[in-house]
């Protein structure tokens, strides 16, 4: 648990020892029933969310939820239940609902808690400073997600019309523990502020572009200012106007750092457990193997102080650690949870409930390779900002998506561009980063700058 608050300060309504105390009396209640073994995880999130379109107040939501849930194991047969009242009787209903269950279900020869030798010792979990409560009241929110689209709107007399802007503050804790001896749990925090605003060109074609911006932080003294944020999606819109089609062609594509984020995440789903065992994968026994280039390292770092992707231990209670998962271009790791690395015959890496925080970093970026010298880079092509649809095709790699941005010329922006597809396929592309830019951004657990990729094919008018 952070030092520096505790769960008091968030207004949860439960207690760290009350969580134990319910987990306690479900594992001994399947124990009494008759499970081989058991688990089960208290939770509880709380939080506070206020829209605002055009200077006026739309909505302000409060959540509040809370959760008890238990998986039962009868040897290889496995069941699970939640529920959502916390009193003896519940708690006994949903264990004896969870043995009912694994009574009727077929033996999975791997389903079972993590191996002992795998655990994350309760006396090495480390303090990640993830926990800082926001006791913001929905005036001041309300006040904040105002002057963020103000700024937006004072940007430019172009800017007129708003998708609104909006702030978020919420906080969860949980604890789980296992009859393989795992016992912990934290409090964790997000907060995060948006605005959508929408530029326009007078006339009677009247062209209208949007665009977005956000900041999200664990703790809200670390988010950017709102008058920034409104500013800066505004900028954004207004360089989108104008905007024309493309012949179709072949050429680089720069991806804009947010979106090169989702060619990491590509990489991560290609590499993750459920997808290997199942061979729904375009990177199918590919450990040991070259699936970047040379220059391209991947770390995972689930320590990283405030980190949105940082855990002691993973969703099981299994032990995490720093690592590098592609190495000089070549693959190191996957991704697996304790069940999907029995299905392939190996260790688990402590990836139950996904990546930690991941970096992709080239061993050609200089400090100097910012967004210009990336442009440069790039030469002529496409410099993509926006992604519409989800066209990846994780068994074959195949990808098509449509996509918005700026056309190139000579290392300068020419034009906007839009209505215009991009595709290729994701193990060509990965192999084909040629260079990463300085300009790293944080987006969820993923941190990576803008991507160069010597060629894809667009198709435009």
């Amino acid at each position: 648990m952070n030092q520096m608050h505790t769960t008091a300060d968030a207004g949860f309504s439960y207690s760290r020892p009350f969580f134990e105390q319910l987990v306690d009396h479900a594992l001994a209640h399947a124990k009494k029933l008759g499970a081989t073994d058991a688990g089960a995880e208290a939770s509880e999130g709380c939080g506070l969310s206020v829209g605002v379109r055009k200077g006026e107040l739309e909505t302000v939501e409060r959540n509040r939820d809370k959760s008890l849930g238990i998986t039962v194991y009868l040897g290889h047969r496995r069941g699970n239940a939640s529920t959502s009242d916390f009193s003896a009787a519940a708690i006994e209903q949903t264990v004896q609902a969870a043995y009912d269950i694994a009574r009727f279900t077929a033996a999975d020869p791997v389903a079972g808690l993590p191996d002992a030798q795998d655990i994350a010792p309760t006396d090495t979990h480390r303090d990640l400073d993830l926990f800082h409560p926001w006791a913001l009241t929905s005036e001041e929110a309300a006040r904040m997600a105002l002057e963020c689209e103000a700024a937006a709107f004072a940007t430019h007399k172009r800017i007129t019309n708003s998708e609104g802007a909006g702030v978020s503050a919420q906080q969860s804790h949980f604890f789980s523990a296992h009859t393989h001896g795992f016992r912990g749990g934290y409090a964790t925090s997000r907060h995060s502020l948006s605005v959508a605003p929408i530029a326009s060109l007078p006339g009677k074609n009247g062209e209208m572009q949007r665009d977005s911006w956000y900041s999200s932080m664990r703790d809200a003294g670390q988010l950017a200012p709102p008058q920034d944020v409104g500013r800066y999606a505004a900028q954004r819109a207004l360089s989108r106007l104008s905007a024309r089609k493309v012949p179709t062609t072949e050429c680089p594509v720069l991806f804009e750092s947010p979106l090169a984020a989702g060619l990491l995440g590509a990489l991560v789903q290609a590499l993750s457990g459920g997808a290997l065992y199942r061979k729904s994968t375009f990177l199918l026994d590919s450990l040991g193997k070259m699936v970047l280039p040379k220059h391209i390292d991947v770390l995972e770092d689930p320590f990283i102080l405030r980190g949105k992707g940082s855990s002691p231990f993973d969703s099981e209670g299994v032990r995490v650690q720093a690592r590098k998962v592609i190495d000089a271009g070549r693959v190191e790791g996957y991704f697996l949870s304790s069940y999907s690395a029995r299905k392939l015959g190996m260790q688990t890496t402590g990836n139950s409930g996904g990546s930690h925080n991941l970096v992709l970093t080239s061993r050609r970026t200089k400090s100097g390779d910012d967004l210009e010298a990336m442009l440069k880079k790039l030469g002529t092509g496409l410099f993509v900002v926006e992604l519409m649809g989800q066209g990846v095709n994780y068994v074959t790699g195949d990808y098509s998506r449509g996509a918005s941005g700026f056309w190139v010329e000579n290392g300068a922006i020419a034009f906007p561009v839009d209505e215009i597809t991009i595709a290729g396929n994701v193990k060509t592309m990965l192999k084909g980063i040629e260079a990463v830019g300085a300009d790293a951004y944080n987006y969820g657990s993923k941190t990576v700058g803008s991507v160069l990729i010597n060629r894809m094919k667009v198709a435009g008018s």
